[in-house]
């Protein structure tokens, strides 16, 4: 199989990298200034164990690429950007297919995104959709280059389908990444570590608001706790299981696995900060904004991620950059949601 990486940053260059390294087809796809970097001079990894380079494909978009049936595309953009770019790929023609097929009928996209709502996006365009809950500590803020920092392993992968139709596609997508340096399995159900990876990306948003000197703090930490608590509280109503990390993939604890220094990187903070860093946009609507999404359905308070949300867009939106507030303005702002009616 040949892996076309769509989204080459901090997630999706170090799938793809890691593959590469391991001697499968690869083919990174980017823009801009990080497009430019990977095609003049390849990628560069930083790792716990030194620096890897790797020289795979590079594409900008879909045009750039002849895709075929033996291809998989893996979707690791962030999930605001999804419907933005699925809809191109799945109407990109298969070469040597019957006139009319393309990639959308025919080709499994894997989707190594944060969040719940980048499947049932995919769902859409796509008819082999193969959900994934990872957990890979990375860093992407340099053109051409992206911090791996996960030890022993790069990272772990949980990989279900999420549409009807076989179950090889994860299985063997799975034993690829295993052979990668990932700790990668298939199940019959994605959703419920899928889930407990949300309730621990609610606490992205507190990362990249919440000004430097308070992280490490108990103020912060409460914050965090309280917006996992909703999130939690969320799913209970709607009768839906979470699956915790350690639950989920019961080796990474024999492992040991977490990030680890690099040699010549600084660990930044999480994907919401590195957004903020860079000046895009942040994926916070679709990570506290699915807890509080969820929430006005069912009716359950969700003030807390509800002012997260707001908060980490108006940074954004603002191009403010990362962690410019304290604990206290955030929870103001948590005190005059859980007063409106």
């Amino acid at each position: 199989m040949r892996y076309v990486v769509v989204g080459a940053g901090a997630v999706g260059g170090t799938i793809g990298g890691r593959l590469a390294q391991h001697g499968h087809d690869v083919v990174l796809v980017a823009r801009g200034a990080h497009a430019e970097r990977l095609a003049a001079d390849g990628l560069r990894m930083l790792t716990p164990d030194g620096p890897v380079h790797v020289r795979p494909a590079v594409a900008t978009g879909p045009d750039d690429v002849r895709l075929t049936p033996a291809d998989v595309l893996v979707l690791a953009v962030k999930v605001q950007d999804t419907a933005s770019v699925l809809p191109e790929w799945a109407a990109a023609p298969l070469a040597g297919g019957p006139a009319g097929l393309t990639a959308g009928a025919r080709l499994p996209v894997v989707c190594a995104q944060n969040g719940l709502e980048g499947d049932r996006l995919a769902q859409r365009w796509f008819r082999h959709v193969v959900g994934a809950c990872v957990y890979l500590p990375a860093t992407h803020l340099e053109p051409g280059t992206v911090v791996a920092e996960g030890a022993p392993v790069s990272g772990a992968l949980l990989l279900g389908r999420t549409t009807a139709g076989p179950r090889e596609h994860a299985e063997r997508v799975a034993a690829d990444l295993s052979g990668a340096g990932f700790v990668a399995r298939a199940v019959d159900d994605v959703g419920p570590a899928q889930r407990g990876k949300l309730l621990s990306n609610t606490a992205n948003a507190v990362d990249a608001v919440v000004r430097e000197q308070e992280l490490d703090g108990e103020a912060a930490d409460a914050l965090r706790e309280d917006a996992r608590a909703e999130g939690a509280a969320v799913f209970a109503a709607a009768g839906l299981p979470v699956a915790d990390q350690l639950e989920a993939l019961p080796e990474l604890r024999g492992l040991g696995f977490g990030a680890a220094p690099v040699a010549g990187a600084e660990r930044g903070g999480s994907s919401s900060w590195q957004s903020l860093r860079r000046g895009g946009t942040v994926e916070t609507d679709w990570l506290n904004g699915e807890v509080v999404r969820r929430g006005r359905v069912l009716g359950v308070p969700t003030p807390v991620n509800e002012a997260l949300q707001v908060l980490a867009d108006a940074a954004a939106r603002s191009g403010a950059g990362p962690r410019t507030l304290a604990v206290a303005d955030v929870r103001r702002l948590v005190d005059e949601l859980a007063r409106v009616s």
